[in-house]
C-alpha cells in the first residue's frame, strides 16, 4: 500500500534518492550523495521542499523542489525551483507525480511560498500546464556566440522585469559550488558578474550574468574568448542588444525548453515579455 511523506535529508535516504536516480535516468551521472547534499540540504535559501511514495519500504517515487528568493512584481518572495522527479519502473501509469506535485504545492503554501517555477522540455510541458495549472509562459532562448553575447541594460531590467531569480552572495556562493559542474565567475568592467559552466559539448560553455558588483569569488579559469558560448534564458523586452551571437533554431536543440510558472498564494499570470532568466537560475548546467 502507498504512503507519502516529505523528504528526508538523512545519509541513508540521499542514498535511497541516488539509486532511484539511478535507476530512472542511467545515462545522468551527476545524482551522487554528494550532488544531493549540495542541492537538497547545503542551499542557504532552504532545504529542498517535495514529497516521497513509498510502498512496502520501497521507494516508489520521488518528486523536489528547492527554495529561491524572486522578485515578482516588484515584491521580494519565497518561491520554489521545481526539478527533480523520479518514478521506480515498477509503479509508473499511477500518476504517483502528479499526486506528489499536488501535496508538495500544498504544503509550500502553508509554508510560507509563493509560487513555482520551473523549465520544461516539450515532452512534460503539457502534463505541467493541464494537470498541474502551470502558465506555459514562454520558450527559452538559445544563442550561440563569442565573448559577451548580449549587451544587457540592467537597469532597465531590473525596473521592468516582472519576475527574476534574487542573488545574493551567500546564494551565488553555494550555486557556484556545484561539485558536479562548478561555475566559473568573473567580474567585468561594468560592475557586473559573468557566470560560466561547461556544457555537455566540448569547449562550449554556458553564458550568463547578475547584476551583482562584488562576486563571492573569482576564477581566472575562465573561458578564452575564442570558446563559443551558449545563453540559454530569457530578456525582458528592450532591455538587451544582441552581439556576437546567432539564434539557434529549434530544428538543432535536443528540445526546446519552456519556462513554466505556478502561483501559490495569488492569482496571477506573467508577462512572457517581463521576465529576466538564464543557466544559473535553473539546472541547465
Amino acid at each position: 500500500m502507498l504512503s507519502y511523506r516529505t523528504l528526508q535529508f538523512d545519509a541513508f535516504s540521499l542514498e535511497r534518492y541516488a539509486v532511484l536516480f539511478k535507476q530512472c535516468f542511467p545515462g545522468a551521472h551527476h545524482f551522487t550523495m554528494e550532488y544531493l547534499q549540495w542541492l537538497y540540504v547545503e542551499n542557504p535559501a532552504g532545504k529542498a521542499v517535495g514529497m516521497d511514495a513509498v510502498s512496502g519500504g520501497q521507494l516508489a517515487a520521488h518528486y523536489a523542489c528547492i527554495p529561491a528568493k524572486v522578485a515578482l512584481n516588484g515584491a521580494s518572495v519565497n518561491a520554489l525551483l521545481s526539478l527533480n522527479t523520479a518514478t521506480h519502473p515498477d509503479f509508473r501509469g499511477q500518476g504517483l507525480f502528479t499526486n506528489l506535485a499536488r501535496l508538495t504545492f500544498k504544503a509550500a503554501e502553508s509554508g510560507g511560498f509563493s509560487a513555482v517555477y520551473g523549465v520544461a522540455n516539450a515532452n512534460s510541458t503539457p502534463g505541467f500546464v493541464r494537470k498541474l495549472g502551470f502558465q506555459l509562459v514562454r520558450k527559452l532562448d538559445a544563442r550561440l556566440g563569442f565573448g559577451r553575447q548580449l549587451s544587457i541594460d540592467w537597469e532597465r531590467s531590473l525596473r521592468v522585469s516582472q519576475f527574476r531569480r534574487e542573488w545574493d552572495l551567500p546564494q551565488l556562493s553555494w550555486r557556484t559550488r556545484n561539485p558536479y559542474n562548478p561555475v566559473v565567475v568573473r567580474a567585468n568592467a561594468d560592475g557586473i558578474t559573468e557566470l560560466y559552466a561547461k556544457t555537455d559539448k566540448k569547449f562550449i560553455y554556458a553564458w550568463g550574468e547578475v547584476p551583482i558588483s562584488t562576486p563571492p569569488h573569482e576564477n581566472s579559469s575562465a573561458p578564452v574568448n575564442l570558446c563559443p558560448r551558449l545563453f540559454l534564458g530569457i530578456s525582458p523586452s528592450d532591455t538587451v542588444r544582441n552581439k556576437f551571437s546567432i539564434s539557434i533554431p529549434d530544428k538543432l536543440r535536443p528540445s526546446p525548453l519552456n519556462f513554466i510558472f505556478r502561483p501559490l498564494d495569488r492569482e496571477i499570470a506573467i508577462d512572457r515579455n517581463r521576465v529576466s532568466f538564464s543557466f544559473i537560475d535553473f539546472d541547465a548546467y
